[in-house]
């Protein structure tokens, strides 16, 4: 058909709305608005109107701002790289998965430590007893970094290794390990993640206060910027974020905040920006959100170009912003779980559409355990179709002057840079971490998502709508905790006969000295240390002689998961069943002269503490008292605050496969300690192969990802009564 013969009339938005209306008589075309939990509004129709003013809808990729992509050719020239996170229990395992997910297709190595390595204790310390080798790889010395790495050639497979509180040894440990493999440092390509701030507001693996945990991110910083120039010295995560409840926009603000605070004390060292800045990275939390993750990542590289350009940046490769993705864990379920595969294929497109420069995809079956070499491989191959059948690489950006997605982009931008401005006014990110703010903001955030899927607002397929009467079984990976403890501890014995005892020593000494009076780089004299043999509880020991260990406080916030009910935007159902629950709660309290009162703990190493926080406000909502534990209890200590406050149970959230170690343990304290009468609960990410194995042990309720907190509430609230007649 010849343009000059085609012709058509001229609509506005009034003659669609009036369509709209008479396509649906007596339909509220106001409700066809979404306004998302990050507070934007999202219509069910863009014109060009709503792009008339944008300012940067006409520009290139690989250009600032750098909207459309870092890269100039991006995809059309070198599609993303492709990672696994993993880490199985031992180094042998874990290396075993690497060389065959290499040999698969796999672009890039991405380490997972056990919680144990990551909160800087060895193998043998009695406060790790059901955490090594449980939720990660258990790393004590260089030689269990070497059995790594081993046959990966470091010099070219680059890689990625999440790891904050014990950043030293571990980065010390992969230094050193190249080293003796015969890679120099100027060699290494990869990233260490050396996000200390995320870590103070949601996933909690720290080990030193903020102040001088920020002094071993800017000495990371320097001695990468000199030694290792093309290792990427601190990968800045508001993946973190996301999965813990904060939204979009959030999350986006939060991370490029802490970014901002990591350039700032970086250049309190006296480094000059463009020395440093390009071999920053970030990580983003891809989620089910479609649009607006999109919309995210274009918006957080037009927002980082700004701001490092507000401290003076002037290369490009300074003021682009490079990204890892990974799929949400969060948004897995439990039940119905091969729906999961779905839910990545789609979070998998959003990061790529979004321009990330490699992705993670999560395996199906991990919110149930570790995910087994089956689950893997689709993981994996969901990317590879991705990148060889689909042809989305051949085109740069194609939501490039999309109506709908620069707007959001601009109001993604525009919702996050308040944000970002009310962190400065505070001071920055440390104070505003420091004071509580921050974590708090994400907690409410994650109250208000958990109360509006337990009421029904918002749809989870095969968890609150279409849901399954039967599930079945998922074959998961299962690991023994104590088998990988006790070969862990042997080899600590060995490295301890054969070094010199003496140098390490000295070694040691000379790290706690430099913690003390702020000489030398810590990374350079780790890295000393670790080529002796000293191990990463040692190094990390070394240092909390002068630094201390972290003690967080205990807040919980309280009225945002009863305001999702009390807003009325949900089924009578539901409502009805929230109101019974609160009457008997309330009788309860009439009958026994006080309110039902339940402990919220976490235990061992395990921090993510998101489940543990909501459950906690929507219990307390309901009309129980909660307190909740401090976070790295051992049963022992759990039992004993317990029995000191009264309360009728204790509920353990576990998301990092201690359950079967940890929660026998704390059953056995409270009979120890003569309070078998306090029942156990336990939440979170737990197979169902050991249900059976956790009531044997005298748990009188488990609640899986996906559970109803009202549900979960009643049951604990029935067997309390049972308890108590």
């Amino acid at each position: 058909m010849s343009q000059d013969k085609f012709t058509f009339a001229k609509h506005s938005i009034t003659d669609w709305e009036k369509a709209a209306a008479k396509s649906t008589p007596g339909a509220d075309l106001n409700k066809l608005n979404w306004v998302t939990p990050d507070g934007i509004t999202v219509k069910p129709l863009y014109t060009a109107q709503d792009t008339a003013f944008l300012p940067y809808t006409d520009t290139l990729p690989g250009f600032a701002p750098f909207l459309r992509g870092p890269q100039a050719s991006m995809y059309a020239a070198r599609p993303w790289t492709i990672r696994q996170y993993a880490g199985f229990s031992t180094a042998e395992e874990s290396n075993a998965f690497y060389r065959k997910a290499l040999e698969a297709g796999g672009q890039g190595v991405s380490v997972a430590f056990d919680l144990a390595t990551h909160r800087g204790y060895d193998s043998n310390h009695p406060r790790v007893t059901g955490d090594v080798g449980k939720a990660g790889v258990a790393i004590d010395s260089i030689e269990d970094m070497k059995i790594l790495f081993d046959r990966i050639p470091l010099d070219k497979v680059s890689v990625s290794m999440t790891m904050n509180g014990a950043v030293l040894p571990v980065l010390a440990g992969y230094v050193v390990a190249a080293e003796e493999q015969g890679v120099s440092q100027d060699q290494l390509s990869g990233t260490i993640q050396n996000d200390i701030l995320k870590e103070f507001m949601v996933r909690n693996t720290y080990i030193y206060p903020p102040e001088p945990s920020m002094r071993i991110v800017g000495d990371i910083i320097a001695y990468t910027a000199s030694h290792m120039p093309k290792f990427n010295s601190i990968s800045i995560s508001g993946y973190h974020m996301q999965e813990a409840g904060a939204n979009q926009a959030l999350e986006l603000a939060l991370t490029l905040a802490d970014g901002q605070e990591y350039v700032r004390t970086a250049m309190k060292q006296g480094l000059d920006v463009d020395a440093f800045a390009p071999r920053l990275s970030f990580f983003w939390a891809i989620g089910m959100n479609f649009y607006l993750e999109i919309a995210k990542m274009r918006a957080a590289r037009l927002l980082w170009c700004r701001i490092m350009q507000e401290v003076g940046a002037k290369t490009p490769k300074s003021l682009m912003l490079r990204t890892h993705c990974q799929t949400s864990g969060w948004s897995l379920t439990e039940q119905d779980p091969y729906n999961n595969i779905v839910r990545t294929t789609i979070e998998a497109m959003a990061a790529v559409f979004g321009g990330t420069q490699s992705l993670h995809t999560n395996s199906f079956d991990e919110a149930i355990a570790l995910p087994t070499e089956f689950s893997a491989r689709i993981a994996r191959n969901t990317q590879l179709i991705i990148q060889e059948e689909t042809h989305i690489t051949n085109v740069i950006d194609p939501w490039a002057g999309s109506y709908m997605m620069e707007k959001l982009t601009q109001d993604m931008a525009d919702e996050a840079w308040k944000i970002i401005e009310e962190v400065n006014a505070m001071g920055g990110m440390t104070k505003a971490v420091g004071s509580g703010w921050a974590k708090l903001k994400i907690e409410a955030a994650a109250a208000d998502k958990q109360a509006r899927i337990d009421s029904g607002q918002d749809v989870i397929v095969g968890v609150n709508k279409y849901t399954l009467k039967t599930l079945d079984a998922v074959d998961v990976r299962d690991i023994d905790n104590v088998k990988v403890r006790d070969s862990q501890i042997e080899r600590l014995h060995r490295i301890k006969e054969v070094r010199d005892n003496a140098a390490v020593v000295k070694a040691l000494d000379a790290l706690t000295q430099a913690a003390k009076d702020g000489s030398g780089n810590l990374l350079d004299l780790s890295i000393k240390a670790v080529r002796l043999r000293a191990t990463v509880g040692e190094v990390s020991d070394a240092l909390e002689k002068v630094f201390g260990r972290h003690r967080a406080d205990t807040q919980k916030i309280s009225g945002v998961y009863a305001a999702a009910y009390d807003a009325g935007e949900h089924e009578g159902d539901t409502m009805a069943y929230w109101d019974a629950l609160k009457a008997d709660i309330a009788a309860f309290a009439q009958k026994q002269g006080r309110r039902p009162r339940v402990m919220i703990s976490k235990l061992g190493q395990d921090g993510h503490d998101r489940g543990a926080k909501v459950v906690a406000t929507a219990f307390a909502d309901l009309g129980f008292d909660v307190d909740i534990g401090p976070l790295f209890q051992t049963p022992e200590e759990c039992a004993r605050q317990a029995i000191e406050n009264d309360v009728h149970a204790v509920g353990v959230s576990t998301l990092a496969a201690g359950h079967k170690t940890l929660v026998p343990a704390i059953i056995a304290e409270l009979k120890k300690q003569g309070a078998d009468d306090i029942i156990v609960f336990v939440g979170g990410v737990i197979p169902r192969q050991d249900y059976d194995f956790l009531y044997q042990s005298g748990v009188k309720g488990i609640y899986g990802p996906g559970t109803p907190i009202p549900v979960s509430a009643r049951d604990v609230l029935e067997q309390i009564n049972k308890s108590l007649a």
